[in-house]
């Protein structure tokens, strides 16, 4: 059987719908899909979005109004449905949500997560930071439950120099900072033992990779992009992933979904 898994930014779903993203993702036949920055609270949503594609949605709102917020719609009813992560700062900006899917045999999670932009200053900065430092221990509580899981989402991040077109003038900019890519590194790394899925599968992609771009400039037309939306899994789930795209052919958002097959289920 298997599990499709698609992640993607919405950049607001009403604003999405206007360009055909119920229509995408009707066609992408997907088992699980996370959304970030839905931007809508639960009226908005349950109006019309509750129910996309013939899969239920979860949401995780933020407190204020037209900011932040995701999604994860599932095929299957979850054993358990977890809004925020326990983080007093950030739980009120909606940027967490986890279906379990646990038995008596495995406990087994899917995560849609958006973390912070820190471009809008160094307030903002500081906070992802705090943000960051915050996360990795929600990560290792629950690596160390042992609970399998895909997370996917908004990163915020480039990881390395081949994630983003133009590395070179970005490394003192948001996204690409030493510090937020070095806890990119430790979370790949034996620390905490979890795979960029994409990047196993295509691990000298560049330009393919990209999933997000400024709306400044010509940056679309010129691909001058960043990849910032990923499917982080446990090792076992990682490794029976066999498929990944990122669909760049029609646009209903400054960022591109990305579509992962695993060959597990649940």
């Amino acid at each position: 059987m298997g599990l499709r898994v698609v992640t993607l930014n919405l950049n607001g779903i009403r604003s999405a719908a206007t360009k055909g993203f119920e229509a995408w993702a009707e066609a992408a036949g997907a088992d699980f899909m996370g959304v970030q920055e839905v931007r809508a609270q639960e009226a908005d949503v349950a109006e019309r979005f509750k129910r996309v594609a013939g899969l239920d949605g979860h949401f995780h709102y933020a407190v204020k109004k037209g900011y932040s917020g995701v999604g994860l719609y599932t095929k299957r009813d979850p054993s358990a449905v977890i809004t925020g992560f326990g983080c007093d700062e950030f739980d009120p900006e909606g940027r967490y949500v986890e279906l379990r899917f646990d038995t008596s045999a495995r406990q087994f999670s899917v995560i849609s997560a958006y973390f912070p932009s820190g471009s809008s200053g160094e307030e903002r900065q500081a906070a992802k930071f705090r943000f960051l430092e915050r996360f990795w221990r929600h990560l290792a509580a629950l690596r160390a439950a042992g609970r399998e899981f895909i997370l996917m989402g908004d990163f915020n991040i480039a990881h390395q120099a081949i994630d983003l077109k133009n590395w070179r003038g970005n490394q003192k900019n948001s996204g690409f900072l030493p510090e937020e890519r070095a806890w990119f590194s430790r979370m790949v790394s034996e620390e905490l033992g979890l795979v960029d899925v994409y990047r196993r599968l295509h691990p000298e992609a560049t330009e393919d990779c990209y999933t997000w771009w400024s709306n400044r400039g010509q940056a679309w037309a010129k691909n001058v992009g960043w990849r910032l939306d990923y499917q982080v899994a446990t090792p076992e789930i990682a490794h029976s992933a066999h498929a990944a795209s990122i669909h760049k052919t029609s646009r209903f958002s400054d960022h591109a979904p990305l579509t992962i097959d695993y060959a597990t289920s649940l």
